[in-house]
């Protein structure tokens, strides 16, 4: 054993211990290496030591260190720096991050960095070319753009090398990128053209040179070819001279056509003279008349007088004698006489015309500055419009840049996919081998054990060998020789050929070692990527559990739908049994008819016979008189004998009527698996059966009451009378036929002779006048003329009289304000100074009472001379005076003193719908308790004359001052206790007390003393009630102050003593009022009680000269060169502050010569006119510097230069300079803030010029101050500034704009706002916030008011809140309840839920949105908001300063356009509704045959050469399928053809494509009349289904697969006799045959393609297949030809590529759609529709009246109505500002009540009051949609193109209207479908 144990030892030394020993050290080494874990490294000591990448790397390289793909935008060895754009941010646990420099945004697409670093605190930006700024904020020069917006980047200029040379960079606008100094007579936003004057090539060759034009008659020259556009009738190739037949080039307003009279030698003017040589006998400037001694004119002149005289009337030729030489004179003069007839005539006409134009115009200034605004709106729309359709095309191009990169992305994923499925396989094979490479490393592990065991055992034995003293010699000397021999054979053995072999196999273990531990290496990182592919794989497992759902789901939905088509077919079972019974009760009503049709004829025999007794009528006339009056009686009682048949018809019809409406409700709720088309079938019969009833009930009705009348009259004369009573009775009924026959012909007699009465009454008021006007020109033949001369000369000097009386009694007014300014200013004031004041004053307006009646009685004499040529004028200028005498008073600023018994009564508010929601007066007191002890006293009160309803009122009551108020519930009193009145001092001190709604306030300013500041006190209140509007009647306010006169009764807590002491009138709603603007004075003595002197600096917002313009005054400095003469340098400095868009700062005029300086859209705009002969020089651009109504001070500086440059200075900077002829300024005066009219008059560059509204605070001329309120010429305006001038309290939002904030606010908690809104829009949001996923709003919703709190909904009862009118809300949320009150009548509530009880933060700051939001799913609104206030926690409550906000979005803050409709409209209900009124927008007049607009359309279409209109924006042809049509939407959509061929009875071969979604449904059908032979191809259940007859037999092929996925297939259907094959994609071929042969088979004309007419194929086609299927056809061809033109079109469209959307489409192939009569557009009815138009004029809607018509159509981007009553025509338009071409959807409403029509588009209304036409009726009419046959549209439209573009939600009277349901679809109109814009 131990012999055996040694040698295996030695045999295992001998191979394993001997190539170890002789291994090298490196081999040794190698054989040790390790294997370092995820983020250390092996170092050179074998050690593993962690990587150091701060946690960017999660390997590095064994040795170095370095790290291994460092990550998040880190790089460097050790991850220890960032990528070029990224900047390093450090940390405190080592880590440090690579964050985007923000040069200047952190985002990838605006950073713009090269490198960037943080030093101090400070970001360093290295920028990339073209970027400047500490952060690249902005271009650098000769680049442009915005790098602080998103996605946007800096471009180089482009200017095409134009620009100035002498810049150092092209230099360009930095945002827009437009060249700002243009070079070489170019200009263009990149200097790409010539200069307007010059013409060339600016880009190559640079020649632009000026055009040879002649100035004066060129409109415009070419700038490419210089060629020269003339002025309208200018012509020649340079525009120099008039064309043929006009004149008035001198003009430089172009040449007008110099028309020549009939007797003319040719048609128009000499050129030259401007006359026309004249036919003999004929003369006058254009031959209109005969000449002395010459009569009858005609255009072939006129003859000679047959006198002896040679004197004869020129119109009759009768001969004058020689004594009548007199006349010859007035023969001579007769030009100048008639001429002034003419005139006179003229003017009458004029003056007539101008009346009517005022009634239809509102205020003329108004009106012009609204259509200049416009005009400006839709240029800059335009221009806007364009740069938005650039960056569409640039978004186009971006979305297929996108397009492909997506595609790239999925194909990437894609590869991605595959990639992951690789590895997964190399996974699994890796799996694989570690599984296999364990086993063997175990399977090692224990032949090492069992090696090691048998070791240990050797080494057991050899122990126990050693130890054994008994061995035997023998046996050990043995052992011992072949040990020996075995040394001795091991040392001779030679192993070196093997060591070549053990060396390879050391090397290749070592290989496969370090293999091994780099495949372990791997495994591990594989191990790392397999959670994320487990992860995708568990999200795949969870999608296809989730589709397994979805499958089980469907399965459940398809049971489901499967038992509700059972239930459907029971009911529809049901139906039939109904239709049956029906179809019963349709043949009882048919055997009624037959009976009632035998009545009839009985009836007629019995006429007959009547009328053979006539003849005999005369010998019976005692007879019938005696018996009239029992036959009378008798026909009573047979009147009310049997009614029983009718009732009975009645009863029938009410039953038939409640079936019907049964069956309608059984169909509705039925399945639409192919059963709707029999609903539709059923009620089309339905609709048939009630009109049979109803024909069947009046014919029986009538046939009843003739047969029941005749047979009573037959059986009553027989029993009475007998035959001769039979006769009588029988002509007594004729003759009472005839009587009736009578009164019908003579009520017609009576109507045609009032028409003829009025007739001559007309006749008798023309001869009237044709007298008067003879008389009248007699009177002038006999020297009355200067009679009336002097007569009118004398009222006009007596009214010029009166005029320079009230400027004389004015003027001391004014002198006397101004002596008083100057004193109070200088403290150089005395009593007796004051009481000579105030008595002045007294007097002054003593004298204008008693002047302005006699004046205005001195006008109404004056206007009724109308042929004074200067009336009108003087009669403007007289009544503005009067105008600024009033505002004169109501701005006089000085104070009354009352004495304890006086009292003044002031003119109210001029709108008192402003005082409901806000009421806020400010005054000055001045009460001195030293002298009058303080006791409870009245100051003022503001409410009705019994003092019962609402009031306002201001008291001293227990020392205190008292604000007090009632809106109807309680009476409110806020003390002001903090001072009491008896601590006031003797002063004036400010006063102000206001109204928001239920909250009052009330201020007090004490100002300052000496040392001592300013004091102010507030006290708060609020009314406990509800109510929040101040209701008040126009007719009955009463404004008193100081006391009220015995007749006024106040209200109890008023009823005080009235005032001592001096008061000052300030404001009423910020609106400057007086005292001396008063109604009336009682005991006001102004020399026993002088007015108070008031400091008027002594308050601090008082103390900065300022002058206040409120736009309709203004300043006027006379002889500007007294303080300062015009130099070399000429300067006018103004510093303005306002909100106003539009109004002008500095005016000068000096005949033709002005100059304007204004505010236009909110910009600065400079105009001026020196005499220039190239006219008017304009400044204007919309740059941010010229932009100054921001509510801050701007200085504006004009400098002219050298008599020769003009300098505009804004805020000291340099804005733009103007060169000019030298001219020195021709002005003396300078007008600011305003102007006269007949100054802004003079001029039309200046007739839109309106006031400023703002504050100046100081004007110089040549660095000299002026007072304006001390220039003579000063009218309208007062000192002082108030803040309350520049806060934005209302706001009009255009549906697409919104205004937002924020505050410290618990909508949720406790909360209250409100506001005044007004709309016509039924939907938008008004309020609204959101804090989280919470929300809080305020919006319209179908015309109510909806209270939304986090889903507890509070909507007000009425829902006609957008009818135009302002309307206040208040919404309040406390603890209990939610409360939403509407103009203090709609009140509603909900009990808070107890889920709502969580409360929000009470520090929090919400952002909250009025009008709008930029997040919320509700409409935006369309309308004004005004007052509104929310209940700030951190301020008092106020209204809102929309100025303010932060987020102002497309909103206006100084108008509100939305105008109330016309009163006739707002109450429907109301009784004579059609009364016109003359306060309407529009008047027809009811002599007008055509209205002048109506002229002015017909001719812009009959000149369309002219016409320029702008193309829309969507084409009027969209993208289709080449000859493919879409069928569907109405069941019988389909198109005809004709002209069929012989053959086709015998063989036929058609092919088609379709394309369809439809499982049921018509494609093609033929037959014979009678429907005996027929072929169809069809759908049922999506499968085709190809059909025809051979006689009583049917050949039918079905498709076994289904065809409806909406892909195009190719179908072919063939008949060959009696054999047919339907072929599908060529690939599928099916084939039927019928049995039999030589079977006559014809068919006739129509084909019908998509549909049949309705009723046809009903008996060879299943019924739901009989109707039009839904889906495109294309390449119809029989026999491999296309089939003949289209006959008739229903319903049919090409086929439209790409997305649709739901609506009607009307296509330019032309179409309409018809409705039927149960749509009532009569007298009186509401339209509205939506549309969406592809071109600029169409018809929308035309209806057809026995009188008259009704049309609404779209003309040149306007929306017209036009209406005809039978008598009168009238029209109404309105021209959107938005264009209605622009792709948007629009909606258009129509109210239309008897004679007053409003229209509204998109919230812009215009209405038309026309002429009363009293025997209009209201029937019921077919109603065409989209347009009509040409023969129904009137001649007087002005377009009758049908329309193009979609249309939808047309809804007339509250009941939409389904086109699927029409009376006729006819042309191409897509039902149900448009394509997508």
């Amino acid at each position: 054993m131990a012999a055996k144990s040694l040698s295996c030892l030695l045999c295992i030394l001998s191979g394993i211990a001997y190539p170890a020993s002789a291994a090298r050290p490196g081999e040794q080494q190698q054989s040790e290496l390790k294997v370092c874990a995820k983020g250390f490294f092996l170092s050179e000591l074998n050690i593993c030591l962690p990587c150091n990448c701060k946690g960017h790397a999660d390997y590095c390289e064994d040795i170095t260190g370095v790290c291994i793909n460092c990550s998040e935008h880190s790089t460097g060895d050790f991850c220890e720096m960032c990528e070029d754009g990224y900047m390093l941010s450090p940390s405190l646990d080592g880590r440090h991050t690579c964050r985007p420099c923000a040069c200047p945004l952190s985002v990838p697409s605006n950073n713009f960095a090269v490198h960037c670093d943080r030093g101090a605190a400070i970001l360093r930006c290295k920028c990339q070319e073209g970027y400047a700024g500490h952060f690249c904020e902005r271009c650098a020069p000769g680049y442009y753009g915005n790098p602080m917006a998103i996605g946007n980047s800096c471009r180089r200029c482009n200017c095409y090398s134009n620009s100035d040379p002498n810049l150092i960079f092209s230099e360009c606008h930095n945002v827009t990128g437009n060249c700002q100094h243009c070079w070489g007579n170019t200009a263009g936003a990149n200097c790409e053209r010539c200069a307007p004057g010059f013409y060339g090539d600016a880009i190559s060759a640079k020649n632009c040179r000026e055009c040879e034009c002649n100035e004066c008659g060129t409109s415009s020259c070419d700038d490419r070819t210089g060629v020269c556009h003339c002025k309208p009738g200018v012509t020649g190739r340079l525009c120099e001279q008039c064309e043929e037949g006009y004149s008035g080039f001198s003009s430089c307003q172009g040449c007008r056509r110099c028309e020549c009279g009939p007797a003319s030698l040719r048609p128009t003017c000499h050129p030259l003279t401007h006359s026309c040589p004249c036919r003999p006998g004929a003369g006058g400037r254009y031959c209109e008349r005969c000449l002395p001694g010459y009569w009858d004119y005609s255009p072939s002149g006129c003859p000679k007088c047959d006198c002896e005289s040679g004197h004869c009337d020129m119109h009759t030729g009768e001969c004058l004698s020689e004594a009548a030489t007199v006349n010859l004179c007035n023969i001579s003069c007769d030009e100048c006489i008639w001429h002034l007839i003419g005139d006179l005539r003229l003017s009458n006409k004029t003056l007539d015309q101008l009346k009517v134009g005022v009634l239809n115009i509102s205020t003329g200034a108004a009106a012009n500055d609204r259509l200049k605004y416009y005009n400006y709106t839709a240029h800059r729309l335009q221009t806007q419009f364009q740069g938005w359709r650039n960056n569409s095309l640039v978004m186009k191009a971006q979305t297929g840049d996108l397009e492909k990169a997506t595609d790239a992305v999925l194909l990437d994923i894609k590869e991605l996919g595959d990639s992951e499925n690789v590895v997964m396989a190399l996974g699994n094979k890796m799996d694989n081998d570690t599984l296999e490479t364990f086993t063997l490393a175990e399977q090692l592990n224990i032949n090492l054990t069992d090696l090691n065991i048998r070791i240990e055992e050797m080494i057991h034995d050899w122990e126990l060998y050693s130890v054994q003293q008994d061995v035997d010699p023998e046996l050990a000397r043995q052992s011992t020789k072949r040990a020996q021999v075995m040394v001795t054979w091991m040392r001779t053995l030679d192993l070196s050929p093997r060591e070549p072999t053990a060396t390879d196999e050391s090397t290749e273990a070592h290989d496969l070692l370090r293999r091994i531990r780099q495949l372990e290496k791997k495994l591990m990182m594989t191990d790392s990527r397999l959670p994320p592919v487990r992860e995708i794989l568990s999200r795949f497992s969870t999608k296809l559990s989730d589709t397994q759902g979805f499958l089980q789901k469907a399965v459940s939905t398809v049971q489901e739908t499967e038992d509700r088509n059972g239930a459907s077919i029971l009911k529809f079972q049901r139906n039939e049994a109904k239709q049956q019974r029906l179809t019963e009760d349709y043949a009882a009503v048919n055997d009624t008819l037959e009976i009632s049709r035998g009545f009839i004829s009985d009836t007629e025999r019995t006429v007959a016979e009547v009328d053979a007794m006539v003849q005999n009528v005369t010998q019976y006339h005692a007879a019938i008189d005696g018996a009239s009056q029992k036959l009378m009686e008798k026909t009573e009682r047979l009147s009310l004998a049997d009614r029983d048949l009718v009732q009975r018809a009645d009863e029938h019809a009410d039953e038939l009527d409640t079936q019907a409406n049964q069956l309608e409700e059984d169909l509705r709720e039925s399945d639409a698996n192919g059963f709707v088309q029999k609903a539709i079938s059923a009620a089309n019969v339905y609709n048939n059966i009630v009109k049979y009833i109803d024909d069947a009930n009046i014919t029986s009705l009538t046939t009843h009451n003739l047969s029941q009348r005749a047979e009573d009259a037959i059986t009553g004369i027989n029993m009475q009378l007998g035959h001769l009573v039979t006769q009588s009775d029988n002509v007594f009924k004729e003759s009472v036929s005839l009587h009736s026959e009578q009164n019908e012909v003579e009520a017609e007699v009576i109507d045609k002779l009032k028409y003829i009465e009025e007739t001559k009454e007309t006749i008798d008021k023309n001869t009237k006048k044709l007298t008067a006007l003879v008389n009248d020109i007699s009177g002038i033949h006999t020297d009355r003329t200067p009679q009336r001369l002097e007569f009118t000369q004398k009222v006009a000097e007596g009214t010029l009289n009166r005029s320079a009386e009230v400027i004389q009694t004015i003027t001391p007014i004014s002198s006397r304000v101004e002596e008083w300014a100057n004193n109070m200013r200088n403290n150089e004031y005395s009593i007796a100074a004051y009481e000579q004041a105030v008595l002045s004053a007294g007097e002054a307006v003593d004298n204008l009472n008693v002047l302005v009646p006699e004046l205005l009685d001195k006008l109404k004499v004056v206007e009724e001379k109308k042929p004074v040529n200067n009336v009108t004028t003087n009669i403007m200028r007289i009544r503005e005076l009067i105008a600024q005498a009033r505002s004169v008073a109501k701005k006089v600023q000085v104070s009354m003193k009352f004495n304890g018994q006086s009292s003044v009564e002031v003119h109210p508010h001029s709108n008192l719908e402003d005082l409901k929601t806000v009421t806020s007066i400010s005054l000055f007191i001045r009460v001195d308790p030293d002298k009058d002890p303080i006791e409870d006293r009245f100051i003022l009160y503001l409410g009705d004359r019994n003092g019962r309803k609402d009031y306002m009122g201001l008291a001293i009551k227990n020392d205190n001052l008292v604000y007090m108020y009632n809106l109807g519930g309680e009476d409110v009193e806020i003390p002001l206790g903090s001072k009491p009145v008896s601590q006031w001092p003797a002063v004036f001190n400010y006063i102000k007390v206001e109204r928001l709604g239920r909250h009052g306030k009330v201020f007090l300013t004490i100002p300052s003393q000496s040392s001592t500041d300013e004091q102010k006190f507030i006290q708060k209140g609020e009314s406990p009630g509800t109510d929040s509007l101040f209701d008040i009647d126009p007719k009955d306010i009463v404004f008193f102050v100081g006391g009220v006169p015995a007749d006024v009764r106040l209200p109890p807590p008023l009823s005080l003593a009235p005032f001592v002491g001096c008061i000052e009138l300030g404001s009423l709603n910020n609106d400057v009022i007086s005292l001396y603007n008063f109604k009336e004075t009682h005991k006001m003595d102004v020399i026993t009680s002088p007015p108070c002197p008031r400091y008027k600096l002594a308050f601090s917002q008082s103390r900065i000269a300022s002058y206040l313009f409120d736009g309709t005054g203004y300043a006027l400095i006379n002889n500007i060169q007294r303080r300062g003469k015009y130099g070399v340098v000429t300067r006018f400095d103004i510093a303005v502050r306002t909100v106003a868009n539009n109004g002008v700062l500095l005016l000068m005029v000096n005949e033709d010569k002005f100059f304007l300086l204004e505010l236009k859209n909110g910009f600065l705009r400079l105009m001026y006119d020196f005499g220039f002969s190239k006219g008017p020089q304009l400044v204007e651009n919309n740059i941010s510097k010229l932009q100054i109504n921001d509510a801050r001070y701007h200085e504006v500086s004009v400098i002219y230069h050298q008599s020769k440059k003009v300098i505009l200075l804004v805020d000291k900077s340099h804005v733009k300079s103007m060169e000019n002829p030298k001219t020195t300024l021709p002005f003396s005066d300078i007008y600011i803030g305003g102007a006269p009219s007949s100054i802004l008059k003079s001029r039309p560059e200046l007739s839109a010029v309106v006031g400023l509204k703002g504050c100046v605070k100081g004007f110089q001329f040549q660095k000299k101050d002026f007072n304006l309120l001390e220039e003579p010429g000063t009218i309208g305006i007062s000192s002082g500034c108030p803040e309350e001038s520049f806060m934005s309290r209302k706001a009009y939002f255009t549906g697409e704009s919104y205004l937002g904030s924020t505050a410290k606010i618990l909508p949720f908690d406790s909360f209250e706002g409100g506001l005044n809104f007004r709309t016509l829009q039924p939907a938008g949001l008004l309020f609204y916030l959101s804090e989280g996923s919470d929300e809080f709003s305020i919006s319209l919703e179908n015309g109510a008011v909806v209270l939304n709190c986090r889903g507890t909904r509070v909507k007000s009862h009425k829902k006609q809140y957008n009818d135009g009118r302002t309307h206040f809300l208040v919404a309040s949320v406390n603890s209990q309840k939610y409360s939403l009150l509407m103009d203090d009548k709609d009140k509603q509530e909900k009990k808070r839920p107890s889920s709502a009880t969580r409360s929000s933060s009470g520090s929090a700051v919400n952002t909250f949105y009025y009008g709008g939001s930029p997040s919320s799913s509700f409409k935006n609104f369309t309308g004004c908001i005004s007052y509104a206030y929310i209940n700030r926690q951190d301020r008092d409550i106020e209204p809102e300063d929309f100025q303010r906000y932060t987020e102002k979005v497309q909103t206006s803050l100084q108008d509100c356009p939305v105008q109330r409709p016309p009163a006739a409209l707002l109450s429907k209900h109301r009784e004579h509704t059609s009364r016109a009124k003359q306060s309407q927008s529009q008047k027809v007049s009811r002599e007008s045959s055509l209205p002048l607009g109506l002229i002015e359309l017909r001719s812009d279409e009959q000149e369309p050469s002219e016409l320029n209109i702008e193309p829309c924006y969507l084409s009027s042809s969209p993208r289709v399928t080449h000859q493919a049509f879409h069928y569907g939407g109405i069941a019988n959509s389909r198109q005809h053809h004709t002209d069929l061929p012989e053959t086709l009875s015998e063989r036929s071969h058609f092919s088609l494509s379709l394309k369809t979604h439809s499982s049921f449904g018509l494609i093609f059908y033929v037959s014979d009349v009678q429907e005996d032979n027929f072929m169809a191809l069809f759908l049922a259940h999506g499968k085709l289904v190809y059909t025809f007859n051979i006689a009583e037999q049917r050949v039918k092929i079905k498709s076994e697969e289904k065809y409806n996925d909406g892909a195009w297939h190719n179908v072919i259907f063939i008949r060959d006799g009696s054999m047919g094959q339907l072929i599908i994609d060529g690939l599928t071929v099916l084939e039927d045959r019928a049995q039999g042969s030589n079977i006559s088979w014809h068919v006739s004309s129509p084909l019908y393609v998509g549909g049949v007419p309705p009723g046809r194929a009903q008996t060879n086609i299943q019924r739901n297949s009989a109707y039009s299927f839904t889906g495109c056809l294309k390449k119809l061809q029989l026999d491999g030809q296309w089939l003949s033109s289209v006959a008739e079109t229903f319903g049919v469209t090409p086929c439209f590529e790409g997305l649709s959307e739901a609506g009607t489409y009307f296509s330019e192939e032309g179409g309409y759609v018809v409705l039927d009569e149960t749509f009532n557009l009569g007298l009186k009815f509401e339209l509205v529709m939506e549309v969406r138009p592809r071109v600029s004029s169409g018809v929308l809607l035309h209806v057809r009246t026995s009188e008259g018509y009704f049309t609404m159509y779209i003309h040149q981007g306007a929306v017209v109505v036009l209406v005809n009553d039978g008598s009168h025509e009238f029209f109404t338009k309105v021209s959107p500002r938005q264009s209605l071409c622009a792709g948007n959807w629009n909606r258009v409403t129509v109210i239309r009540d008897a004679n007053v029509v409003q229209l509204d588009v998109d919230s812009e209304v215009n209405h038309v009051v026309g002429p009363l036409n009293p025997n209009s009726t209201d029937t019921r009419n077919p109603v065409f949609i989209g347009g009509a046959p040409d023969l129904f549209l009137p001649e007087s439209i002005a377009n009758r193109k049908a329309y193009v573009g979609c249309m939808r939600n047309l809804v007339i009277n509250n009941s939409r209207v389904s086109f699927s349901k029409a009376v006729l679809v006819s042309g191409a109109v897509s039902v149900g479908t448009c394509p997508a814009a």
